[in-house]
């Protein structure tokens, strides 16, 4: 337990990088400081956000039980419908949010390998092309190594050939994981799109 002002920036700005993936440290710092879970770090991210947009499912769920407000880009990420649902139907305009660094919800959820969410989003009027250049769908698909998830989004118009905020396109980002499977359908999709290309 901490007493005075509480954790300082730096620990605040440590605690939500730690939420990018390390959970041991996530668990280390909340039990020191409990009033981290729903801090800010200076470049405006919380560590729910963090978890939210990096796959990040146990980190998620141990902020949530420590009392982190659920949000849709969460939501989204833990597959958790109905709550996704239910915020959608108090604010449609939410299917085409975005969270930290301006993710889309969609992306959130195809990060998690959450098809059905996905799908509820699309309907809703969520772009499959939304993110290009930062982190669109399609690569949060890849990600998630979900090859049935990955074909949907290609079935409704994902770009194949959208860059990420690296400049690579999903099928680089497949390659490099060794999903031969992905990268296949990557490749049918995308005819000339051969192994190694950079882009």
């Amino acid at each position: 337990m901490t007493t005075g002002q509480g954790p300082a920036q730096a620990v605040i700005d440590e605690f939500v990088g730690s939420a990018h993936g390390d959970v041991e440290r996530v668990r280390e710092l909340l039990a020191q400081y409990p009033e981290l879970y729903d801090a800010t770090a200076a470049w405006g991210e919380t560590a729910l956000g963090a978890a939210a947009h990096s796959g990040q499912r146990e980190i998620a769920e141990i902020l949530l039980a420590a009392g982190a407000p659920l949000d849709l880009c969460a939501a989204a990420m833990l597959g958790r419908i109905e709550e996704v649902a239910t915020m959608l139907d108090l604010d449609p305009a939410q299917a085409r949010a975005t969270g930290a660094h301006g993710i889309p919800i969609l992306s959130h959820a195809t990060i998690g390998g959450q098809r059905e969410i996905a799908e509820l989003l699309v309907a809703r009027g969520a772009d499959p092309n939304a993110g290009a250049g930062g982190s669109p769908p399609l690569h949060g698909a890849v990600r998630s190594g979900d090859a049935g998830l990955v074909r949907w989004l290609l079935d409704r118009g994902a770009d194949a050939g959208a860059l990420d905020h690296e400049g690579k396109t999903a099928l680089r980002r497949a390659e490099e994981a060794g999903d031969a499977a992905i990268a296949a359908l990557l490749r049918e999709d995308r005819p000339g799109a051969g192994a190694g290309t950079g882009v």
